[in-house]
C-alpha cells in the first residue's frame, strides 16, 4: 500500500516537471524562430523560417527533407496507417503538380513535390488533437512533432546561411589557411587527387556530400524501428544529435566567418563567389604563400558556413550512432565518414583544420546529450567541459597563433591531432563507462537440487 501511494506520488512528481520542461522548450523554439524571422528579413531582406514553411504548405516546395520528416512520423504509425499515409501524400503531391501543370506554372529547378508530405504531417497533428486521448495522443504528436522539427531546422540553417553572408562582410580564411600549413595543407592534396581521378571518384564523393541526410534518416530510421510496439521514443538517438548540431553550429559562422579553399582561394564553386572575390586563384595546384593574415573582404552570396565543418560534425553522429546497427548499417556509417571527409577536402569547400574542429564539436554536443538524457554527473560534467576546451582552444589558436602553428609544423600538427584523439578517447572511455553501469547484471540460472544422500 506504502509502495503503491509513493510510486503515484513519484509518477506524478515526475510527470509534472517533465511537462513544463516541454512547455518550456516549446515555447523558447516558438521565440527563437521569431526572433531569426526578424533577423533575417531585417539583415538579409529576406523571409525565414516561419514564413517559407508557411507557403510550402500551398506553393512549390524547395528541395527538402520534407518526405523525410514524413517518415519520421510515420515511425508512430501502424503498418496500415504508413501506407495510408504515403498514399496521402503522394496523392495531394499529384494534385498539385496537375494543376500548376493546367495552370502553366513552373517550380525552380523543376521540384514540385512536398507539400503532400506536409499536408499528411499537419492532418496527423489535427487528428491527434482532435481523434485521440492519452498516450495515443502524446506518441503521435510526439512523431508529428519531430518530422516537423525535421523540415524546420533545414528552413533554419537556411536563414542561418543567408544572415551570415548578408552580416559578415569580412572573412577570416587567410588565418584557417595559415594554420592549415601544420597539417600540410590536406584540402590543396585532395583536391589534386579528385582531380587526377575525374571522373569517377568525383560523382561519387559528390553523391555521398549532397546525401548526407539521407543516410541520418537510415540510421534514425533503424533507431527508431521499434517506438509503435513499445509506444515511446528511444531515451537517445540521431534526430536529436542532428538537429543541435544544425542549431548551434551557425552561431560559430557568425563568431568566425570562413568561406572555405574553393572560394577564397579558388575559382569558386556553384556560381557563388570566385575569383573576383578571391585572395588568389591558387587552389588547388599551389599551396597558399606564408605570410601574415589579415581578414579580407567578401561577396554576400557566399555563406560562412566553414568553421567547424558541420559536415564532418553529422557524419561523425552518424557513425557514432550506427555502431550499434547491424554489420551493414555499421559498414555504411563508416564508409559515409570517410567519403564526407574526402569530400569536404577534395571539393575545397574546407581546411584540414576545420575537420579536426567539427569531430570534436560532434563528440561535445553528443555527450552534452546523453548526459541530459541520463543525468549529469562528474563523469559526464568532465567530458562536456573537456571537449568544449579542447574546441574553444581549436579556434583561437586558428585566429591567434596561425603564423606560429605554420612556421612549426611538426610540433603544432601532432598537437592538433593529439588534442581531438584526446577527446576521441574521453568520449569512448566514458561512454563504455555508462554502457556497462546501465547493462542489466546477469542473474545466475537455477541449479537443480541435489538429492540427499541414502
Amino acid at each position: 500500500m506504502f509502495s503503491r501511494i509513493n510510486g503515484t506520488i513519484t509518477a506524478d512528481a515526475w510527470r509534472r516537471p517533465r511537462a513544463l520542461l516541454w512547455a518550456a522548450a516549446g515555447v523558447a523554439t516558438l521565440v527563437f524562430l521569431i526572433t531569426l524571422e526578424i533577423v533575417a528579413r531585417r539583415s538579409a531582406g529576406a523571409p525565414g523560417p516561419l514564413t517559407t514553411q508557411v507557403e510550402e504548405v500551398v506553393l512549390p516546395p524547395k528541395p527538402g527533407p520534407l518526405y523525410a520528416g514524413l517518415a519520421l512520423m510515420m515511425v508512430v504509425l501502424t503498418w496500415r496507417q504508413r501506407f495510408i499515409a504515403a498514399g496521402a501524400a503522394i496523392g495531394i503531391d499529384v494534385a498539385f503538380a496537375l494543376v500548376r501543370w493546367a495552370a502553366g506554372i513552373r517550380t525552380a529547378d523543376g521540384h514540385s513535390f512536398g507539400n503532400g508530405a506536409l499536408w499528411v504531417m499537419l492532418g496527423c497533428a489535427v487528428i491527434a488533437v482532435t481523434r485521440r486521448t492519452g498516450q495515443e495522443r502524446v506518441l503521435l504528436l510526439k512523431g508529428v512533432g519531430l518530422g516537423l522539427l525535421l523540415v524546420a531546422g533545414r528552413k533554419i540553417g537556411d536563414s542561418w546561411l543567408l544572415i551570415t553572408a548578408k552580416t559578415r562582410p569580412s572573412v577570416l580564411d587567410p588565418y584557417v589557411a595559415t594554420a592549415d600549413n601544420a597539417l600540410g595543407n590536406p584540402s590543396w592534396l585532395a583536391g589534386r587527387i579528385l582531380r587526377a581521378t575525374d571522373p569517377i571518384l568525383s560523382h561519387v564523393l559528390d553523391l555521398v556530400y549532397a546525401q548526407l541526410a539521407v543516410a541520418a534518416i537510415v540510421v534514425a530510421l533503424y533507431q527508431l524501428r521499434n517506438v509503435r510496439v513499445e509506444r515511446r521514443f528511444p531515451s537517445h538517438h540521431l534526430v536529436r544529435t542532428f538537429l543541435v548540431i544544425g542549431l548551434v553550429g551557425p552561431a560559430i559562422y557568425m563568431i568566425f566567418p570562413v568561406v572555405g579553399p574553393v572560394f577564397a582561394y579558388g575559382p569558386g564553386a556553384s556560381g557563388t563567389g570566385g575569383v573576383h572575390w578571391a585572395v588568389a586563384n591558387l587552389w588547388p595546384n599551389t599551396p597558399p604563400p606564408l605570410h601574415a593574415p589579415h581578414p579580407v573582404t567578401y561577396d554576400d552570396l557566399t555563406p560562412r558556413n566553414c568553421m567547424p565543418s558541420l559536415h564532418t560534425a553529422w557524419a561523425t553522429a552518424i557513425f557514432i550512432h550506427s555502431r550499434k546497427g547491424p554489420r551493414v548499417l555499421r559498414f555504411a556509417g563508416a564508409f559515409w565518414l570517410t567519403a564526407t571527409l574526402g569530400a569536404t577536402l577534395g571539393f575545397g569547400y574546407h581546411y584540414g583544420t576545420d575537420l579536426i574542429a567539427g569531430v570534436v564539436f560532434a563528440l561535445t554536443i553528443e555527450a552534452a546529450l546523453r548526459s541530459l538524457d541520463r543525468g549529469w554527473d562528474r563523469s559526464g560534467t568532465r567530458l562536456v567541459a573537456h571537449g568544449t576546451a579542447v574546441f574553444t582552444a581549436l579556434v583561437l589558436s586558428y585566429r591567434y597563433l596561425p603564423m606560429e602553428m605554420a612556421r612549426h609544423p611538426w610540433v603544432s600538427g601532432p598537437l592538433l591531432v593529439l588534442a581531438m584523439g584526446f577527446v576521441i578517447h574521453g568520449y569512448l572511455r566514458t561512454t563504455r563507462l555508462w554502457e556497462s553501469k546501465a547493462a542489466p547484471a546477469p542473474q545466475p540460472e537455477p541449479q537443480p537440487a541435489l538429492r540427499p544422500a541414502a
